[in-house]
């Protein structure tokens, strides 16, 4: 079985069940994907979101489809393709669909039976798993570290963190990257609080980020997306934590729209701009994110439209835009590794920079 204490989602037999983060904040739902085309699925629309659960689950795809073929290797690669092609932008979710089609290849034998096949690609995915635990617990450490020595020289006065889209356990398994460190504070006994970014168009903040930080009992205040510089001329942000879908050889980082004029304000107020992330994140295949990168564009209707409770404590979706306006959805931006105080990984925190980051991984 999976471990950690925070589950996005969980195996229940055969099968796995995710929470729906589609109907979060409003109600709590789960749903069970069953086949791999239920997890080619819940990618795509985001019932499952953020790089770590997106691989995980797409870890998972590849077991469902195990269990769809009895265990024939030449349809679960053909599956397995479909799987990793879902989201285009996450890193992760190629990594851990080859890493578990790589292992099957590896036991590709006359010896092995279908079974067999099946056991092997559900151990790989739980593996994946209990390894983003570990690395998001060290992850936790390394960029508390920071914020210990940010709320010495504050004589214990609180400590304000700044975040964008969502990066808790929702998104990676099991106290996510940028919140890891969040987490940490409150065990420690820091005193913290974080401006929770609203994060248009899909709302990860409020909907997500907020909802994590309630049920941690954790201080934090919705922000629109634009208030962020504000805070910083005004010396309301101690340090800026953000997570990350995918970062190149050089440290150059895709994240959530917005991410980078945040990085840009921090930049400008010198405050200092943490990426928090696994090593899986790392795409070393490329260099130059503006260059290299393939930036997802959605449905715009996401722009034109916003989800929420209404005064009858209905949930309902309303429009914003006039009837005839057209809108455009890029759900990435490319941060350069130059506006970036250090990356924190599960292997300390290193500098954005192609030499730094050969070192400590290559």
């Amino acid at each position: 079985m999976v471990n950690g204490i925070y589950k996005p989602f969980w195996l229940d037999g055969e099968s796995l069940v995710i929470i729906d983060q589609t109907k979060l904040p409003f109600s709590y739902e789960t749903m069970r994907l069953i086949t791999p085309e239920d997890a080619i699925s819940a990618i795509k629309t985001m019932n499952v979101r953020g790089a770590g659960v997106i691989g995980n689950v797409g870890a998972f795809g590849v077991y469902l489809a195990a269990i769809a073929y009895e265990g024939n290797l030449k349809k679960i690669k053909s599956i397995a393709q479909q799987i990793r092609v879902a989201r285009p932008t996450a890193v992760n979710l190629t990594w851990a669909v080859d890493r578990v089609i790589k292992v099957l290849e590896s036991h590709n034998s006359s010896q092995n039976s279908g079974k067999d096949f099946i056991s092997i690609a559900r151990q790989e995915a739980i593996k994946i798993c209990d390894e983003d635990v570990l690395n998001s617990a060290k992850i936790g450490l390394f960029g508390c570290d920071r914020l210990q020595e940010i709320s010495n020289r504050k004589s214990g006065k609180p400590v304000n963190v700044l975040t964008h889209c969502n990066a808790g356990w929702l998104a990676i398994v099991d106290s996510g990257s940028a919140l890891a460190p969040i987490y940490e504070a409150r065990d420690r006994g820091i005193d913290i609080h974080v401006w929770v970014d609203e994060t248009r168009p899909r709302n990860q903040g409020a909907f997500l980020t907020a909802w994590e930080l309630q049920q941690a009992g954790i201080k934090h205040t919705i922000i629109a997306d634009n208030t962020g510089g504000l805070l910083m001329q005004y010396g309301m942000v101690d340090m800026c934590i953000v997570g990350a879908d995918r970062v190149t050889r050089k440290g150059d980082v895709i994240n959530k729209i917005g991410t980078y004029l945040k990085a840009l304000a921090a930049n400008d107020n010198n405050v200092p701009f943490y990426v928090a992330l696994p090593s899986s994140t790392f795409d070393f295949d490329l260099i130059d994110g503006i260059k290299e990168v393939e930036i997802e564009t959605r449905n715009p209707d996401e722009v034109l439209y916003i989800q929420g409770i209404n005064d009858r404590g209905t949930l309902t979706k309303v429009r914003i835009a006039p009837e005839s306006s057209q809108a455009i959805n890029y759900g990435f931006d490319i941060t350069p590794n130059h506006l970036i105080t250090g990356l924190i990984t599960e292997k300390g925190i290193c500098k954005a920079n192609q030499e730094a980051i050969a070192q400590t991984f290559l």
